[in-house]
Order: structure tokens, then sequence, then C-alpha cells
């Protein structure tokens, strides 16, 4: 069973688990709309603090696959799903990231452009923590269970369902409403439910429900 934690414990808890001699990786998962990214930031500003140049992330939204690849296969319009994601290379990465022996050139996602930048960050192997964040890092999928083995603490942001809905729709609203409500209804929704449904339950919950 989760285990729930604050921001401020968990920095405690991730500063402690990177005294060892080996790279350790922390898996932050949540729904679309969680806030994993900003989240994710906010913690490693806060590392910076206590371990000067001692964490860095590995963002899962690097490994979308690109929209000539999703439009074929006729799954654009369900981009951001869980098989819309390279997990085969993203599972790659973090095994090179965990053995950190070289830097590791990894791709981050470009949300102005809707493309991944390859090799846009480099983890170095003096680096002794990385979070990993991402929507389905904790789904119990078989091919997204191949990256559990990897994870030395998993996390779980918990927001309520109607805030994640409020935020989705924030999300697109440079769009008309009713695109912006069909985007959220037709995907964003649904990837979330498969989120909250189908995940394994992480080492720790941090809510993050604050508007």
């Amino acid at each position: 069973m989760s285990q729930p934690i604050d921001f401020d414990e968990l920095v405690v808890q991730m500063a402690r688990l990177s005294k060892g001699p080996e790279r350790r990786i922390v898996a932050l998962a949540g729904p679309p709309g969680a806030g994993k990214s900003h989240l994710s930031a906010l913690l490693l500003e806060r590392l910076q603090v206590v371990m000067p140049g001692g964490a860095t992330i590995l963002p899962m939204d690097g490994y979308h696959y690109d929209d000539l690849i999703l439009g074929p296969r006729g799954d654009l319009a369900r981009k951001g799903a869980p098989h819309t994601f390279d997990v085969g290379g993203l599972k790659s990465t973090i095994a090179r990231v965990a053995a950190a022996d070289v830097p590791v050139a990894v791709p981050v996602f470009d949300r102005s452009l809707e493309i991944a930048r390859a090799g846009a960050r480099i983890i170095g192997p003096e680096v002794p923590l990385v979070i990993v964040e991402g929507n389905y890092l904790l789904l119990k999928d078989p091919a997204w269970l191949g990256l559990e083995p990897y994870f030395d603490m998993t996390m779980m942001i918990d927001v309520p369902e109607a805030v994640l809905r409020k935020r989705l729709l924030r999300r697109w609203a440079h769009l008309p409403k009713d695109e912006a409500e069909a985007k959220v209804a037709q995907n964003d929704l649904i990837n979330m439910q498969q989120v909250l449904a189908n995940s394994r339950p992480a080492d720790f919950t941090l809510n993050n429900s604050a508007e």
C-alpha cells in the first residue's frame, strides 16, 4: 500500500536515497494534468540546494512516437495514449542510465512543436539521482512492467478527477471550446482513467490538488 508523503519529506527521502555508492532512479508517475513536469522541476530545484549537481530529470514524453508515425497508423488523435510511446526505447535508455558508466543523451519533448528533440539533454555518470517522470511508468501492462526493475523508489501524484478535468480543459484553452472539450473527452480522460485504474501501487503518494 502506498504511503502518503508531503513535498518536504519527499525531498529528504530522495536526498537520503542518493547517498549510496550506486546511482538511484526515482519514478514519478501520475495521470495527465497531475503536474508531473512542474513537480519534477520543483523537486530538482530543491535537491540542487541540498545536493548541488546531484539530480536530473528523464522525461517519458521524449519517447512519443512522431506524428509521421502516428498519422499513417491512425493513432494521431490518441497521441499520449500508452501505445503511442516507444516504451522499448525508454527502457533501453533507463538501462543505460542505470549503468551510470557513460554520458547518455536523452530526448525531450517540445510541446510548442509537438515533437521530441533527440539528444536534448545529457545525463552524466556523475549524477547520483535520476527522476524519471511520466504517465505510464507504473502501468500494469507487460511492456511497461519491464521498467519496474530499474526503479529504486516510486511515487504517484494524487489529484482528484474533477481537478484533473479542469486542468486538462485549461491545457487546450487556446482551441475553440468544442474542440478542446472533444480532445479532453476522447483522449485525455481515457488516458487519465488508464493511469488511475491500471497502475500498480507506488511506494509513496503525493497530493497535488491545490489550484
